[in-house]
């Protein structure tokens, strides 16, 4: 079984353009879910990738180059679990 790297992403984004940075997250495959927040972040991406450098490539490269984002922070996945 291959180990893949589970994130949370948070963001803080330009006022206004919540939706619409939730909207193109749809096109990316690591993006499993997204939702708008109330607090001091915006919005939380949860995503998945094969390897650490996926990720990276993702975050720097892509994600915070998006119009719209202001400041991402990342949270990798030590261990989870998963009621039924």
């Amino acid at each position: 079984m291959v180990k893949m790297v589970l994130t949370y992403i948070l963001g803080k984004v330009e006022r206004g353009s919540e939706l619409e940075v939730l909207n193109m997250l749809k096109d990316f495959n690591h993006v499993k879910k997204a939702s708008i927040i109330y607090g001091v972040y915006d919005l939380c991406i949860e995503a998945q990738f094969k390897t650490m450098e996926e990720l990276d490539e993702f975050v720097f490269n892509t994600l915070r180059k998006m119009p719209g984002i202001k400041e991402t922070c990342t949270l990798i996945v030590a261990k989870t679990f998963q009621k039924e």
